[in-house]
């Protein structure tokens, strides 16, 4: 690396007497999702309408009321979702839909046409105020910002008071606030409060971005405790921050701006964005969480947000990520898992949560307890996945060798010996494709039924032998139609077992059912996929059915006809 004396440190803030130190957190922020917007336009491949739609849903459901979907002016596709959500009714009463716009003319009028017969709407205008980007970037001096940020102001508020149909909220934010001087960042947000003619009824939205991490999270919560105490019109504004991850602070930075006076946070699930990303809202909210405080979003089942968020964003969760990846509740280190173990054994459950190396209970994100303590080659075991794949061609999904580590880890603590990659084998093909009991795999037969795909299986319970027919979006799906169980799958990757005329398709396809927590996995082996993906379905109910035994009574009980 070169010298680092051409990086010049970030001036401190001069707030002697700053308080925000001696504050915690006892509440939850305004939350403000920006994943359909900030987050989409940082994707290889940006999502389309459908997943978009998806996404959107899926924030309604976790409980975002203010959601950031689209930059109109930026592109046709952006300006179609937006009326694809207002004309479709897609918007639910409690959720207020966010548009972002720079403050220029032509992009502003294109911005608001796009929320035609909105119920309600937050406006966000955008003006970058750091000197870098005033003198470099657009070449404008400090009075030229100001009477841009005013102009664009000034038009938007007459465009909402011709169109009172709409409930309409301002938010203005000075891109790059947080390398802004201080008194002109004050002059700009009061001038953008002033035109708007900002009320205790009426309040705007500033937002104060650390749109590139220059500085610690401590600077940033004096800069905007510096803020919340020289803003004019403090009582008509909500303060809101929008910190990026530059220097992996973001989630800090945050949390110290809500103790230094911020009420509103702006971010994306799983910290996606540009660069390093924007905050992570879902580290942040369950941080909160962790301390006691009700974070006013749902997460009670992180495995499906992951699996959506994956799906529409085509960026993997790390394994490592905080409280949602696959891996942050499994103990690889022997002392670890001596000091889970014991943890759980004393655990009262009438008491506050305090399990060694567990902040939060998994139960509470929709985890089992399956994965918490698993085998590796550190503590003596063997590399499971890699013994299986070398040895067998068996490439399991990440979710899988979690499972299915549980199951080795009872067999050597049972044997005490190192297990072998032919006993792994027969220990999984036990546990996952001789689970034969209580529904054995007979035949079946698919239809087309218009663009349904339908299918009639036939299976034995016991000794009688059944057959039942449904349809669905696939085979899986009719499958499970047809079962009628309360079963729904979490994930499904089908892959090849091994190479040329001989190989055999694997399906892995994790499903959860009634009232459990968590996922259990099943898998089907066979040279016809389908018929491997039927096997998986019925392995996946027999290992549910081994947990509860109640899953599979009402199907005993319907009258079936029999084969």
């Amino acid at each position: 690396m070169k010298t680092t004396s051409k990086y010049r440190p970030f001036p401190p803030v001069r707030l002697a007497d700053r308080t925000w130190p001696d504050k915690t957190l006892s509440r939850a922020p305004i939350w403000m999702s920006t994943d359909l917007r900030d987050g989409n336009q940082a994707l290889f491949e940006p999502m389309d309408a459908e997943r978009k739609l998806g996404m959107f849903r899926m924030l309604c459901e976790i409980g975002f009321k203010e959601i950031e979907v689209a930059f109109p002016a930026a592109s046709q596709t952006d300006f179609s979702f937006v009326r694809t959500l207002i004309e479709g009714g897609h918007i639910p009463d409690d959720v207020t839909i966010e548009v972002l716009t720079q403050a220029r003319p032509a992009l502003i009028a294109r911005t608001l046409e796009s929320l035609t017969g909105a119920k309600r709407a937050i406006v966000h205008v955008y003006a970058a105020t750091s000197p870098i980007f005033r003198e470099t970037v657009f070449a404008m001096q400090k009075a030229d910002v100001v009477q841009m940020t005013v102009d664009a102001v000034r038009q938007i508020r007459d465009h909402c008071a011709a169109h009172p149909e709409t409930e309409w909220k301002l938010e203005f934010s000075p891109e790059t606030f947080s390398a802004t001087e201080l008194e002109f960042a004050r002059e700009v947000c009061d001038a953008a409060t002033e035109a708007w003619g900002a009320t205790p009824a009426r309040k705007v939205i500033l937002n104060l971005p650390a749109t590139v991490e220059v500085s610690t999270p401590n600077v940033y919560a004096d800069q905007i405790e510096w803020m919340d105490r020289h803003l004019a019109r403090r009582d008509s504004v909500i303060l809101s921050v929008h910190p990026h991850n530059d220097r992996g602070c973001a989630v800090a930075a945050a949390e110290l701006a809500l103790m230094a006076g911020a009420e509103r946070v702006e971010g994306c699930l799983f910290g996606h964005g540009e660069r390093t990303g924007n905050v992570d809202l879902v580290t942040l909210a369950l941080n909160l969480y962790s301390q006691g405080v009700d974070p006013g979003l749902n997460f009670s089942d992180i495995d499906r947000i992951a699996r959506t968020i994956e799906e529409c964003t085509q960026l993997p969760v790390h394994p490592r990520h905080p409280y949602a990846g696959d891996l942050v509740f499994t103990a690889f280190s022997g002392s670890h898992q001596d000091a889970i173990k014991k943890g759980m054994a004393t655990r009262d459950a009438t008491e506050h949560w305090q399990v060694p190396y567990l902040p939060v209970d998994p139960i509470d994100l929709g985890r089992s307890y399956d994965s918490i303590i698993r085998v590796n080659s550190q503590s003596g075991k063997g590399g499971i996945a890699y013994l299986l794949e070398s040895g067998y061609g068996l490439v399991m999904p990440r979710r899988l060798q979690i499972e299915f580590s549980g199951v080795v880890q009872q067999h050597a603590d049972a044997t005490g010996a190192e297990v072998t990659a032919g006993e792994l084998w027969q220990i999984f093909s036990a546990t996952y494709l001789q689970a034969s009991d209580p529904l054995r795999y007979v035949e079946h037969h698919l239809f087309e039924h218009g663009r349904a795909q339908g299918v009639k299986l036939t299976f034995s319970m016991g000794e009688r032998r059944v057959t039942v027919s449904g349809e669905g979006n696939g085979p899986i799906d009719a499958v499970i139609r047809a079962l009628g169980l309360p079963v729904r799958v979490l994930a499904y990757e089908e892959r090849s077992l091994g190479k040329g005329a001989d190989a055999r398709a694997i399906a892995c396809i994790e499903l959860v059912g009634g009232n459990q927590p968590g996922g259990t996995y099943g898998v089907g082996i066979d040279a016809n996929i389908v018929t491997a993906s039927i096997l998986a379905v019925l392995s996946g109910i027999n290992r549910l059915a081994a947990r509860d035994r109640g899953l599979v009574q009402e199907l005993s009980r319907r009258p079936l006809q029999v084969a």
